[in-house]
């Protein structure tokens, strides 16, 4: 096995299917991307750097948080219908305006941001774990202080897949720049939200009287 799925793979699900893992149908997906988007701590964010965006689903739910998205797939044809999906109804200019597209592999080098947000939803799995991790170490480094990574995979077995959901977020877990704030996990989904500083809980980040400051707060 390679140390990643190859382009060619997703070239070919996309030649058979303009939405092959009905990103925009299933209430499963739908339900996932609510729930990653509440776990994020930050109200509102700056940058955020989306690799892995297929055809552009969560793309424009991170829009709504966002000043700028930056968005990037290794298939063409998933970047074409995002950039549909962005200037359809429902998605005003200003929310098109916000997000750029590129191609390009979560392993390639990263666009220049800065970024203050990572997303990793349903695209870690696809790397073998030494190149993950190796990826996530490089790459983390240069989100800004106090920047937030948000992780999200499918937890059952896919044969093609180098590592498992659970597998993933182990790896990211490890990633020496990141501290853990939470996470929520069934039997389908795992979703884990980290920040590269030892950041506040967002109670204290919003002057809650009472909430702890550091990340001790489970002790």
């Amino acid at each position: 096995m390679t140390a990643r799925l190859p382009d060619s793979y997703f070239d070919r699900m996309y030649a058979n299917s303009a939405d092959p893992w009905q990103l925009a149908t299933r209430w499963y997906e739908q339900r996932k991307y609510a729930i990653t988007l509440s776990m994020l701590p930050q109200r509102r964010y700056q940058h955020a750097f989306e690799p892995g965006c297929s055809i552009g689903t969560l793309t424009a739910l991170l829009a709504g948080r966002c000043d700028h998205v930056t968005a990037m797939d290794v298939a063409a044809a998933a970047l074409e219908i995002a950039d549909v999906r962005l200037r359809a109804d429902g998605c005003s200019d200003s929310t098109r305006d916000r997000v750029t597209l590129s191609r390009g592999s979560l392993d390639d080098p990263w666009p220049p941001g800065p970024f203050d947000l990572l997303v990793l939803s349903e695209v870690a799995y696809y790397l073998e774990e030494e190149l993950l991790a190796e990826t996530l170490r490089r790459g983390c480094l240069r989100l800004t202080r106090g920047a937030t990574v948000i992780a999200a995979h499918w937890r059952h077995v896919v044969a093609d897949y180098p590592l498992t959901g659970d597998q993933a977020n182990r790896v990211i877990a490890a990633t020496p720049s990141l501290t853990s704030l939470g996470g929520y996990r069934d039997r389908d989904v795992v979703i884990e939200v980290f920040d590269t500083d030892s950041a506040a809980s967002v109670a204290a980040r919003d002057g809650v009287p009472g909430a702890v400051c550091g990340p001790s707060e489970e002790g």
